[in-house]
């Protein structure tokens, strides 16, 4: 599976961005996919998630009210909508998506199971 994310950039505090990610390889529909960041001397961490059907999203509470996670399976992609931006969400964020089926699960702020990784798309949030 390929996972290509995009639509990073520089936004004033406040503003908004909106990333895709263009997944290739097999069925996107069959599986779940995600979002994470890294920021620099951070670990990476879990932003958002999105079940196969889209019925089924996942939030970090760090981001919860401010990002929206969407998938269109007929264009093969996953969105993250970031609105509210706060210089705190700096960071290169990564599209993941699950190995298997179905397999991926939150628990206590966490997600587990996303195993594809694509390459970051770096998000710089000035004050």
């Amino acid at each position: 599976v390929q996972l290509q994310a995009s639509g990073g950039g520089l936004v004033q505090a406040g503003g908004s961005l909106r990333l895709s990610c263009a997944a290739s390889g097999r069925t996107f529909s069959s599986y779940g996919m995600g979002w994470f960041r890294e920021a620099p001397g951070k670990e990476r961490e879990f932003v958002a998630a999105i079940s196969r059907s889209g019925g089924s999203t996942y939030y970090a509470d760090s981001v919860k009210g401010r990002f929206i996670i969407s998938r269109d399976n007929a264009k093969n992609t996953v969105y993250l909508q970031m609105n509210s931006l706060k210089p705190e969400d700096m960071a290169v964020y990564y599209c993941a998506s699950e190995e298997t089926p179905g397999a991926s699960y939150y628990s206590a702020g966490h997600y587990y199971g996303m195993d594809y990784w694509g390459k970051g798309t770096q998000v710089t949030v000035s004050s």
